[in-house]
């Protein structure tokens, strides 16, 4: 008999179950979100949207019983992902899809690959917010940019990386001062995770920003080239 008191383990069962989830949400969206009218598509992402921050909050209020400065304050990169992905179904404004298409796509996506997660499995509480947060975030990039059409330009990747960069000073100083690691910024978690090939600390800061850089640039260039060649690139769309 199934216990929803075994813990979750990276490629078991209920992670590979998550993916196809994924794979399979993925091209729901992309085949929803090409068939919309312009009427249909606002009032979808704004229940994609309601959704989101609903869960959204549900898991900060969990997060607060009991309250902790190392587990209550909403300073991971996670937090600021699903609010900007909640905000870009809502409105579908380009600001807050930026910083989604790129949080989403490269970010949040990691868990998919490698899921920093120690609760027990399926059905738990903190297993399905885990997996809604990361999956509705990854969706929203998804479905903005090749259902709905949304293109990231140069300008999105200048947002983006001010935003992440301005993040990552506040929650870095915040965990030196608190004796916090939020976003994994002052050590790596205690899980296996990509930051294991990545060198010790602040080696791994150092690759994974440039790292950052260099992705997000390569998943602005084709854009932007089609765009500027939109005869020559009509297969990205």
């Amino acid at each position: 008999m199934y216990s929803a008191q075994r813990e979750f383990s990276a490629y078991g069962p209920s992670h590979w179950a998550v993916i196809v989830l994924f794979v399979m949400g993925s091209a729901f969206l992309v085949w929803v979100g090409r068939r919309q009218t312009e009427s249909q598509a606002r009032r979808f992402g704004r229940f994609l949207g309601a959704v989101t921050a609903a869960i959204y909050v549900s898991v900060l209020i969990y997060s607060l019983i009991p309250p902790s400065i190392g587990g209550s304050v909403p300073l991971n990169l996670t937090d600021l992902a699903t609010v900007a992905g909640a905000y870009a179904l809502w409105s579908q404004r380009h600001w807050p899809f930026a910083l989604t298409y790129y949080w989403g796509l490269v970010l949040s996506s990691q868990a998919l690959i490698s899921p920093v997660l120690k609760s027990p499995d399926f059905p738990n509480y903190v297993f399905l917010a885990f997996w809604g947060i990361h999956l509705l975030v990854v969706w929203a990039a998804i479905y903005l940019t090749w259902g709905r059409g949304m293109r990231p330009q140069w300008r999105s990747y200048r947002i983006a990386v001010m935003v992440t960069g301005l993040w990552a000073t506040a929650t870095f100083i915040f965990n030196s001062i608190a004796g916090t690691n939020y976003g994994f910024l002052n050590e790596k978690p205690a899980t296996a995770s990509l930051l294991d090939v990545m060198g010790p600390w602040p080696v791994y800061l150092l690759t994974g920003a440039t790292l950052i850089l260099i992705v997000w640039a390569l998943l602005t260039w084709p854009w932007e080239r089609a765009r500027r060649h939109p005869l020559k690139n009509s297969q990205l769309v």
